[in-house]
């Protein structure tokens, strides 16, 4: 009896949080397959889903977006406070927690953490956040448990930014950070007691291009409604499978209990197999993944690539992309490429984006009077055999570089390019393996067209200030621009900067809104389709809830639970 007075006595102390999701039973495994490996255990550098996905199991942040919601909740940080002018946060930390080595955490942690991804030696890619108006975010400790953010101008998305941004233990990796090693630190070969976090697992064992295996963390800071310690799970593996379809194999047979990412194809493959093998597939509709047709806007290509440039002179005329918009068919795309899951968008806000999405912006119907009238407008012409000309007699042709391992991309660029046809333009589609084309989009330049994909790491509009920015590091149809080259994108790099620094919703909503207006207008990427999220899970796996912000099917892992002892894997 004395034991279990002394047990209740050290969990008041800790100011643990209560979950609201369904109790569940403890003990059992999981396993989730993934294309690859992580590169890194460190949070301070890792940037491929993989890492981020696997590092989010291990540590902690003080604010944490739901994913299921979309909206801001309390995590390491028990409450907040906003001064009036939007520029000071003041956090309080929750009292009594440990790391999972057993170390104490408190302000110093936080400060250190924050030290260390705003420092512009490390390069981490939080510090694009913590940067407001070319001003970094500046932190001083209140007490052991209060930390006061003091940003250089109100900050809209302020709960959000630390979404994802780990608290490391400043105990284990303040030496490494003080010589200069932090980037080095927490590889795959690091010995797991040698890593430590504030999240809901440990790292137990990696098998090298094999399998990573997580236990339980035993001081994990959270319980649910009947008092139990989070999390349910004895083990979380993550196991390597290189091919979708070889994953769909290991799902059928039950040796991984979670799929994700599945293709429209496959997932009408295991549609009819629900029953007969116990499982149950999500479709949680459009994600915050866009597909586009760009073409090359950058300036450098005079001299250098003479057959781009001369081509540069159609694509940097609206009226050409407006035209190459109206000949493509999305109604198409979505239901050849997607088998009907997914959605034709007009900007990169997909509808599954139901805070910033503007459905007053419809995506462009297909409408070739539409193209041709553009085109004619711009000073083209039609030979007798229907073939596209410019304003000086040439014909209109051009490639269009795709990634090989994406089929879907791949077959989207088939279809562009039968589409174009229509209107005279003879397109040619170029597969190329994917790291190859990125290379061309991001450093050589050298590419006319590209059918690409991108994901939005946030439902909020901030992170894509990366790509909308003229002077972003990913604004990917001119890269490297010192002042916006046109009006429009002065026009988007003001609406961009307003909106980060508006405080109410509404007025940030008309301001995206006007964003998303300029993008469809002049289409500096010409908008296809978004896929669905489409996952599946085995049917017993309690509170499993699929997202359609990364992590999609496995955010949650804390929670997720056997409803059975036969699914104790």
């Amino acid at each position: 009896m004395l034991a279990a007075q002394a047990v209740a006595q050290t969990v008041t102390q800790e100011d643990l949080l209560r979950t609201t999701s369904e109790p569940g039973n403890r003990g059992g495994k999981l396993v989730i397959a993934q294309r690859s490996e992580p590169r890194t255990f460190n949070p301070v550098v890792a940037i491929d889903q993989n890492s981020l996905g696997v590092s989010a199991r291990l540590m902690g942040d003080l604010i944490h977006i739901n994913r299921a919601t979309q909206k801001t909740e309390p995590a390491l940080a028990k409450s907040w406070t906003v001064s009036k002018d939007g520029t000071q946060f003041t956090v309080n930390l929750r009292r009594g927690l440990r790391f999972s080595d057993g170390a104490p955490f408190d302000a110093d942690d936080v400060l250190f953490s924050f030290k260390v991804y705003l420092d512009e030696q490390v390069h981490s890619p939080q510090r694009d956040l913590l940067i407001i108006s070319g001003q970094p975010t500046t932190l001083k400790k209140i007490d052991n448990y209060t930390v006061r953010f003091t940003f250089p101008a109100p900050y809209s998305a302020v709960e959000r930014v630390f979404d994802g941004v780990a608290i490391l233990p400043r105990h284990l990796l303040e030496k490494d950070y003080q010589e200069g090693r932090i980037n080095q630190v927490w590889t795959l070969s690091t010995p797991p007691e040698k890593i430590a976090g504030l999240g809901a697992f440990r790292l137990k064992q990696v098998v090298p291009g094999d399998r990573i295996i997580l236990e339980r963390n035993p001081n994990y800071w959270k319980i649910d409604a009947k008092g139990q310690r989070l999390p349910y799970l004895d083990e979380l593996t993550f196991v390597v499978v290189p091919t979708q379809d070889a994953q769909v194999i290991r799902f059928q047979a039950g040796d991984s209990q979670i799929i994700s990412g599945l293709s429209a194809d496959n997932f009408a493959v295991l549609e009819p197999e629900q029953k007969s093998r116990h499982f149950k597939l999500y479709d949680a509709g459009p994600g915050l993944e866009y597909n586009f047709l760009m073409f090359n806007l950058n300036d450098d290509t005079e001299g250098r690539l003479p057959e781009v440039a001369r081509k540069q002179k159609w694509f940097r005329d609206a009226r050409f992309r407006q035209a190459v918009s109206a000949a493509i068919d999305r109604a198409g795309i979505v239901r050849l490429v997607y088998r009907n899951r997914g959605a034709a968008i007009a900007t990169h806000v997909s509808p599954g984006n139901k805070a910033w999405f503007d459905s007053s912006i419809q995506p462009q119907v297909r409408s070739l009077p539409k193209a041709r009238e553009m085109l004619k407008a711009a000073g083209f012409s039609w030979k007798a055999d229907n073939t596209l000309l410019d304003s000086s007699g040439q014909p209109v042709e051009f490639t269009i570089l795709v990634g090989s391992s994406n089929t879907q991309r791949s077959q989207i660029a088939t279809l562009v390019q039968e589409d174009l046809k229509a209107i005279g333009i003879v397109a040619h589609v170029v597969p190329m393996e994917t790291r190859s084309a990125n290379d061309r989009v991001l450093n050589s330049h050298d590419y006319e067209a590209i059918v690409m994909g991108l994901v939005s790491g946030d439902a909020d509009p901030t992170p894509d200030m990366n790509i909308l920015m003229s002077n972003a590091q990913t604004h990917l149809w001119h890269l490297g621009e010192k002042i916006p080259a046109t009006p429009w994108e002065a026009e988007l790099d003001r609406l961009m900067q307003k909106q980060m620094v508006t405080l109410n919703y509404q007025e940030r909503k008309k301001i995206y809104s006007r964003v998303q207006e300029v993008l469809a207008q002049q289409l500096p990427m010409v908008y296809l389709a978004s896929p669905n999220i489409l996952v599946g899970a085995r049917e017993d796996l309690g509170n499993f809830r699929p997202a359609i912000i990364e992590q999609y099917t496995f955010w949650n892992a804390d929670e997720l639970f056997w409803h059975t002892p036969a699914g104790k894997h």
